[in-house]
């Protein structure tokens, strides 16, 4: 935070005052009056009484020594500072994405929030809790009364000098103690007040002490981070589902041919395997549940890896004399309408450290919920205020995903079942959602966020979508079953991908800008406070990172057992399930936070990484038993096919905090990320030479 010369001088200047014996000249130099003379005395004697104590002179000024301090685990949904301090490790200096690669490989792939999501100030669905024990003190989340603080000396000091410490904030009295001046000293420093600080320095030499003096005054950052799966990290279950090394099987929508195929099920799992049971819907569902990914809100599929906390994080880390409150509220699934202002379904039932807890079967709207914690955090401080929003929501009012469905699911008689439950969208009802739909509900967002962030709109940091399907070799992602042949009915059609990559990159990327950011023909009716500040700069990235882009550093799992041909899997029930990958490795091998290539989960790997029952859709579309053909469609899907991975979030962090800091008034790093111009897709046609495209 800045440094107010002014008002630290005002503070010394009046805290030397009160305390003389502690007192010592600093920039601005208290006069001294002109000697006066004892009463009786002839003129010019000293006015000095012998009868009167004598006052130490004060120690002369530290030249060379500066007292160096910063917020202890600073970023406050941590409960533990070993989390807190793993990031600032990897973390400082760096990008998030190159801190993210650190961490993976660190991880061995495996991720390093597995651990870290059992220690948040939150509950089992995800909720901010108010009441939270971090590092052994109990504190107020939303109305911290103080915070940690380590206070050091830095400069010119003998290793052997002896400090000797006052602290004080006006209100209580004052703090002292003693220590080697080698040591950094801890203290809880008041919110919202100044705390002074004195210190005097003895060294062995028998020199009279020297001092140094500072200020102490935290900037509490309130963050909120609201909108869809892309704002929630859908796609990245803090603790991945552990994956059996045995097939698990599914029945298929067919009345002819093989109707049942077999996938890795979940490890510990000692329930039905097979289909052919007939056991009952409910008999393995507590056993199943039990073993499921977990999220730091399974309800929304909410995660830390999503790009937000990541971006609230990095500020917390870069900035060591602020805190971070952040408030998680994005929600997988959410629109504008069904999220953001009202309820929506959950996403997932089953929540706590063991799956044993039920999650609310619906998530009351994010601008009530936000509405609700800013209330409670201006109970003990009224003047508490939401600094900075990070959202990302739009997609899902265009039925986003209803678009990849219409690209990933390819047997007829799925796409025919699919269609008719309304699973499978249109380009056609994209555009006039993206014409009518999507424009009402900007105009009506914006007037609920102004009045949450002081009346600007600046502080709403909108942070766009990077193109999930997009080839390194440039335009769309081709015909292809790689990473899409985790169920029989998957794969990737070329033609159908390519004019919808054109209509996400040509007209819904240019239109969520100009409803951003009142451009383009949008009219607002104060532009200059209803223009929300804009981030795309990571999507040229994206484009070079889309599900089908593949390296020769991949991980050996995905190089050798994800097929390229989409012969992933065991064909037969025999080797199924006994052996369910066609490679001989162990499913239990894959690594879902190892770097690679491709930045968007492909349908195998949110099959691998999350295998999440459907719990929480419409009655229409629940399944009935864990071998349902509805739930074998879902698995690979529900998880978040189709949205960036960590590394993908990580570089939307990136992008985010620039104009982040821009908005906060805090310093830029030296280097910062450079806005490139999109790729531009070629005008919707035919694709050159032949009515399709050939497979990968």
């Amino acid at each position: 935070m800045a440094w107010r010369n002014g008002a630290a001088t005002a503070v010394v200047i009046l805290w030397a005052a009160l305390h003389p014996a502690l007192a010592q000249s600093g920039p601005t130099q208290i006069p001294l009056a002109p000697p006066a003379t004892l009463p009786g005395a002839p003129p010019g004697a000293p006015a000095t009484d012998p009868s009167a104590p004598t006052v130490a002179p004060l120690p002369e000024p530290a030249v060379g020594v500066v007292i160096d301090w910063e917020v202890r685990n600073r970023f406050r949904l941590f409960r533990d500072e070993r989390d807190f301090l793993r990031h600032v490790t990897a973390g400082r200096g760096r990008s998030v994405l190159a801190a993210e690669q650190t961490l993976a490989v660190e991880t061995g792939g495996r991720g390093w929030a597995r651990d870290t999501v059992v220690r948040l100030c939150s509950d089992a669905a995800g909720r901010v809790i108010d009441d939270c024990v971090r590092d052994g003190v109990r504190e107020s989340y939303l109305n911290p009364a103080d915070h940690r603080i380590e206070v050091r000396l830095a400069g010119a000091v003998d290793p052997s000098a002896q400090c000797a410490w006052t602290f004080e904030d006006g209100d209580s009295l004052p703090r002292s103690l003693a220590a080697s001046c080698r040591e950094p000293v801890n203290l809880r420093a008041v919110y919202g007040k100044p705390t002074v600080v004195v210190v005097d320095i003895t060294d062995a030499s028998g020199a009279p002490p020297r001092r140094a003096t500072t200020e102490i005054l935290v900037h509490d950052l309130l963050i909120a981070g609201l909108g869809d799966s892309i704002a929630a990290g859908e796609g990245n279950p803090d603790r991945p589902v552990v994956l059996s090394d045995e097939g698990f099987c599914f029945r298929r929508f067919i009345a002819a041919g093989r109707s049942e195929f077999f996938r890795p099920g979940r490890q510990g799992f000692k329930g039905d395997k097979a289909c052919d049971s007939g056991r009952g819907a409910d008999t393995d569902r507590t056993e199943w549940s039990r073993l499921s990914a977990r999220w730091m809100s399974a309800p929304c599929h909410r995660s830390l890896y999503g790009y937000q906390l990541r971006a609230a994080l990095a500020l917390a880390i870069d900035n060591p004399r602020i805190a971070v409150t952040f408030l998680p509220l994005a929600c997988t699934g959410a629109t504008i309408e069904a999220g953001l202002f009202g309820p929506q379904q959950a996403r997932e039932l089953n929540c706590g450290a063991a799956g044993t807890a039920s999650c609310p079967r619906s998530v009351p709207g994010q601008l009530a919920q936000l509405r609700e914690l800013l209330a409670r955090a201006q109970r003990s401080h009224p003047q508490r205020t939401l600094d900075l929003m990070f959202l990302t929501v739009g997609a899902n009012d265009i039925d986003f995903s209803g678009l990849v469905a219409d690209v990933i699911i390819e047997s007829p008689g799925e796409r025919t079942l699919f269609k008719r439950a309304g699973v499978i969208g249109s380009l056609a009802a994209a555009q006039a959602a993206m014409d009518t739909t999507l424009p009402t509900g900007f105009h009506k967002l914006r007037a609920a966020l102004k009045p949450l962030v002081g009346g600007s709109l600046e502080r709403v940091v909108y942070v766009s979508y990077g193109h999930p399907a997009l080839s390194p070799e440039g335009g769309a992602c081709s015909t292809s079953r790689d990473g899409f042949d985790v169920h029989p009915a998957f794969g990737v059609d070329g033609p159908r991908l390519a004019p919808i990559a054109r209509f996400v990159q040509n007209g819904f990327f240019p239109r969520v800008e100009a409803l951003a950011t009142c451009t383009g023909g949008v009219v607002c009716a104060d532009p200059a406070r209803d223009r929300m500040t804009f981030v795309n700069q990571h999507q040229p990235a994206f484009a070079n990172h889309g599900f089908c882009a593949r390296a020769a550093d991949d991980p050996p799992f995905d190089r050798t057992c994800f097929s390229t041909e989409g012969t992933s899997f065991a064909e037969g029930p025999v080797d199924g399930a006994a052996q369910p990958l066609a490679c001989g490795v162990r499913p239990s091998e894959f690594r879902p936070y190892a770097p690679r290539a491709r930045w968007i989960r492909t349908a195998n790997d949110s099959y691998f990484a999350a295998m999440t029952f459907p719990e929480g859709v419409s009655p229409t579309m629940q399944p009935s038993d864990l071998h349902d053909a509805t739930w074998g469609v879902l698995s690979a899907v529900y998880g978040g096919a189709v949205h960036p991975t960590a590394e993908g979030h990580a570089a939307m962090a990136d992008a985010a905090l620039p104009a982040a800091r821009t908005v906060l008034r805090l310093p830029q790093p030296d280097s910062s990320i450079v806005a490139e111009p999109l790729p531009t897709l070629a005008p919707p046609g035919p694709p050159p030479g032949s009515t399709g495209l050939a497979p990968r």
